[in-house]
């Protein structure tokens, strides 16, 4: 989620955890991270996230953030264990980067890395690290420009896109990217405001009750989230940046 005011995600987290072990298979750990000023709350849980207590936490706590990054997962590389649970983050420039990502990507693990470290053994985390690694060699210090850093992630991107699949979520705390290989799509919610359904739940909500004229909050999904609301596909090997709950890149 990405959004122009703190903004809580119940209402799509609802829908979501319902994917992890109940509407759909991914069933092997879920995580998830806020965004507040430069700081960054993150949960992560292995078990399945339509049965854990803390998923449930989070969708009945109403947290708010402009960005939220959050992952349910199908274990295709690395066990099913707590260190290999997205999103996963580091710091650089004294701010948290958030990552989560879905897909394969075979012989990524050959790409050297320096700085940057894995704790666990996913080539999800490998890809981060390597990301990392290269964004603070071009940029030791902060580049001035957002255009510059959002060509430097869509570089990285298509090169690791080249080992599979790399549909990816990443946050330095001030915008939020996206890049897709097969499947993403946002939804931007902003005046006048209607109501929604969930996929996944029976669950409606009236967004008029819940926000201002001013307020605006774009969601980002491998799948829609709702049924009566039109979600825009991402093209795929495009990086968009999300700021204040807009494509601003």
């Amino acid at each position: 989620m990405s959004a122009n005011v703190p903004t809580d995600i119940c209402f799509s987290f609802s829908g979501l955890m319902r994917r992890g072990g109940g509407t759909d298979h991914h069933r092997d750990g879920w995580g998830i991270a806020f965004y507040e000023g430069n700081g960054c709350r993150a949960f992560h849980d292995p078990a399945p996230s339509a049965s854990s207590e803390i998923a449930k936490l989070i969708s009945d706590y109403a947290i708010k953030s402009t960005i939220v990054i959050s992952h349910i997962r199908k274990a295709t590389h690395g066990k099913v264990c707590l260190e290999n649970t997205h999103p996963f983050v580091r710091e650089l420039w004294g701010h948290n980067w958030s990552f989560a990502h879905n897909g394969k990507l075979p012989g990524v693990k050959k790409r050297p890395l320096g700085h940057f470290q894995p704790v666990g053994t996913t080539d999800s985390e490998h890809a981060f690290c390597w990301m990392m690694d290269q964004i603070r060699r071009t940029f030791p210090t902060p580049p001035r420009s957002r255009r510059a850093l959002a060509a430097k992630v869509q570089t990285l991107s298509d090169k690791i896109a080249s080992h599979g699949t790399f549909n990816m979520l990443l946050s330095d705390s001030r915008a939020l990217f996206a890049y897709n290989t097969t499947k993403l799509s946002y939804l931007t919610r902003q005046a006048p405001f209607g109501s929604a359904n969930l996929i996944d739940d029976d669950l409606e909500i009236d967004f008029c009750k819940e926000t201002t004229p001013n307020d605006i909050v774009t969601v980002i999904a491998t799948s829609p989230l709702t049924i009566d609301e039109a979600w825009t596909p991402i093209p795929h090997g495009k990086l968009f940046t999300f700021k204040g709950g807009l494509v601003v890149g």
